[in-house]
């Protein structure tokens, strides 16, 4: 094998490690409620969900692959 084919063979390594990192799906820790896709038709729940809780600390982070 060359010196190119080595790096290329890296480069496509990588890319595929980054994305399955950003989409290959995700698990949370028991207790712990599951992961939601926000989509309008969902969106009640989490007001429903962000309100009920108003005794507590509430964080909301909203990342976008864009």
């Amino acid at each position: 094998m060359n010196r190119k084919q080595i790096l290329w063979g890296a480069g496509i390594v990588i890319a595929l490690g980054v994305a399955y990192y950003f989409y290959g799906g995700g698990s949370t820790p028991r207790g712990q409620s599951p992961l939601v896709n926000l989509t309008a038709n969902n969106m009640s729940t989490l007001k429903t969900a962000f309100n009920d809780s108003a005794s507590s600390v509430r964080v909301m982070v909203m990342l976008s692959p864009t």
